[in-house]
């Protein structure tokens, strides 16, 4: 968090190098946040690139009180939900809609069997309700706790938890038991 703070007094102070240091610290798991909750890479792009654009354009009246990556992915969650209402049709998130980094000493076989895996639980994923998915997503995926996930849904904690947990159950029961926790 120190690092954040730092690199946002550089970049505040006209430091391109911060940014991009930012960006590249935080683009990969913001865009597979985004790709989870939108179901498509290419909107996923397009939202982690408007969230980054919008904190530029507000960067100098901009206070970080929390942590840096937790804002982005509030702003990602949030920006999300909009592009959803706005195109007014259902998304379904997908895990396969992220770029997956598969490591290179894999064997063929060990490839096939993760994808595999990988696309169960993508259709597993967009069986579950939209609420659900989004607190799966926001506490797997974007590193937040149950307080933050209450506060962007405008829910209590206990239901930001209840969705996490009825989530997890009805991906279990989709899975038929393949998920283990």
């Amino acid at each position: 968090m120190l690092e954040d703070r730092l690199l946002l007094w550089r970049f505040k102070r006209g430091s391109r190098d911060a940014f991009r240091l930012i960006y590249e610290k935080y683009a990969g798991d913001l865009l597979t946040l985004a790709a989870n909750l939108l179901n498509d890479t290419a909107d996923a792009e397009d939202v982690v690139q408007d969230v980054f654009i919008s904190f530029v354009q507000s960067l100098q009246k901009f206070r970080l009180t929390g942590s840096l990556k937790g804002y982005l992915a509030t702003c990602v969650a949030n920006r999300s939900r909009d592009y959803i209402r706005s195109n007014k049709r259902r998304q379904t998130a997908a895990i396969s809609g992220a770029e997956q980094v598969v490591s290179d000493k894999r064997s063929p076989v060990q490839l096939v069997i993760c994808s595999e895996e990988l696309r169960k639980l993508s259709h597993a994923m967009t069986e579950l309700p939209y609420d659900q998915r989004e607190a799966i997503v926001l506490r797997l995926h974007g590193d937040l706790r149950f307080r933050q996930i209450a506060k962007l849904q405008n829910i209590s904690i206990k239901t930001a938890q209840s969705r996490y947990r009825y989530g997890l159950v009805k991906l279990r029961s989709i899975l038929n038991g393949e998920v283990r926790k």
